[in-house]
């Protein structure tokens, strides 16, 4: 279980995290994102957590298929306008 600050939404900071482990590659593409574990993991009540993937799916960050669970969506290359620009 993670340590919440006190001054924010628990689940703008499981957000947070989640959204580290995406892009980081903790959580591959295609990655099944548990809801049971990820409450056991945050010690979270369900709807504190349905908050959080809410919020990824907004992102696309991740997809759900009904009755069978959110999974993490492909990681797409940056445009040429989101790259840094080369000497």
């Amino acid at each position: 279980m993670i340590e919440f600050e006190p001054d924010r939404f628990r689940w703008e900071q499981i957000t947070d995290t989640l959204r580290q482990r995406i892009t980081d590659g903790t959580y591959p593409p295609k990655h099944l994102l548990s809801e049971v574990q990820l409450m056991q993991e945050f010690g979270v009540a369900r709807g504190t957590l349905r908050k959080a993937m809410q919020r990824l799916r907004d992102e696309k960050l991740i997809y759900t298929i009904p009755n069978l669970g959110s999974f993490v969506g492909q990681r797409t290359e940056p445009s040429a306008a989101d790259r840094p620009a080369s000497d």
